[in-house]
């Protein structure tokens, strides 16, 4: 039996940064991870976007307080450069239904303070001209940006280790165990891990381990794909996406695009469960593409993956402890849009882990708001 005071479920960004965080307090950490690599799952597989923009307000505390106090110095305390842009985020528009939805996601931001606003057809050109005459109007979130999504997750991987975290790769969670009463063990194919702490950052995979605790986490899956284009001279430094979610993506620093999307047909998956490329979403997302930047209609798709989501019914995460079960930290369920809000995630399980009040407001995210409370008569 190996033991700790955190054991961590899950070698991603999410898990990764809760255990730099937890490490760089002065616990002591294991983080168990089922592939045989780093960020296997979702934390390699997506646009990069660090936006605060087009959130939902409950998970929009997290999203603005790690781009004023973390992002910014991200490279420097992990001794990584992850590739940090922060030039704002254009989410676009082009039929007056598209306005409306933008509309309403940019009144709610602007209600808990984000500086966010709609622009015209004509402001979105002046920032940044190789958008198509298509384009009416976007939302402009001038404090938005993208990072590197491989990076960010190899500099706290890199900067855990550093600070004595132990990695276990190749082991399978089976099962939770309380001791009692309280979660001390978390069983795998081949050991026992023994912890005062366990946070639960698996992804979809989270599900079923909660549930060897009778604990239910209302999320599914949904397959999302990217491409990756040949270098391109350098063009525009933002993050885009749309009100229609055609695509969203950016220009990398070296000058290759990474631009993710859906065709709605994400069927196709391996025996083993997993995610292949199909033949029908690659062309739609490149087909989006050129319709908002047609300069990109010649540019060369280089490679392309696809990837698993974790969708929580309500399209936010849950980040919290359980009263049903002491000793368990649920940090998951984020929805396709879990990687800018990592860093701010790693500090809050922290906080969580230590009994501290949270760095930022999660109250909107706690596990309990999908189950009926008692009710008087």
């Amino acid at each position: 039996m190996k033991s700790a005071d955190v054991v961590v479920i899950g070698a991603g960004i999410i898990g990764s940064a809760s255990a730099y965080y937890l490490a760089k307090a002065g616990y002591k950490v294991i983080v168990l991870e089922k592939a045989d690599v780093i960020g296997d799952g979702g934390s390699s597989r997506n646009g990069g976007g660090v936006r605060q923009s087009g959130r939902d307000p409950r998970e929009l505390p997290l999203a603005m307080y790690g781009i004023e106090n973390l992002w910014p110095t991200l490279s420097e305390e992990l001794g990584y450069d992850v590739e940090y842009c922060k030039k704002g985020n254009l989410r676009l528009g082009k039929t007056e239904k598209h306005l409306k939805t933008l509309q309403g996601l940019t009144d709610r931001a602007v209600a808990v303070g984000l500086d966010v606003r709609m622009i015209d057809g004509d402001e979105v050109r002046q920032i940044n001209p190789y958008l198509s005459k298509e384009v009416i109007g976007a939302s402009w979130c001038p404090t938005d940006g993208h990072a590197n999504p491989l990076k960010a997750t190899l500099a706290f991987y890199m900067a855990a280790r550093r600070l004595g975290v132990r990695y276990y790769t190749g082991e399978t969670v089976k099962c939770l165990k309380k001791e009692h009463g309280v979660l001390r063990y978390v069983e795998t194919n081949d050991e026992i891990f023994a912890a005062d702490h366990v946070v639960l950052a698996a992804g979809y995979a989270s599900r079923a381990i909660a549930g060897t605790v009778d604990l239910d986490i209302p999320m599914v899956t949904r397959l999302v794909e990217c491409l990756v284009t040949e270098m391109e001279p350098k063009m525009f430094e933002q993050m885009l996406g749309t009100a229609e979610a055609d695509f969203y993506g950016h220009q990398t620093r070296h000058g290759s695009f990474v631009m993710g999307g859906s065709s709605g047909y994400e069927l196709y998956k391996k025996d083993n469960g997993t995610p292949i490329n199909s033949s029908t979403t690659v062309p739609c997302i490149a087909r989006g593409i050129c319709r908002y930047v047609p300069l990109l209609s010649d540019a060369k798709i280089v490679r392309a993956w696809a990837g698993w989501t974790d969708v929580m019914s309500d399209g936010v995460p849950v980040i919290d402890t359980v009263e049903e079960v002491p000793g368990l930290v649920l940090a998951c369920g984020f929805s396709g849009h879990g990687f800018g809000i990592a860093p701010a995630v790693g500090a809050v399980v922290k906080n969580l882990v230590a009994g501290e009040k949270t760095v930022c407001d999660i109250s909107g995210l706690k596990y309990d708001r999908f189950y009926a409370k008692d009710v008087v008569a």
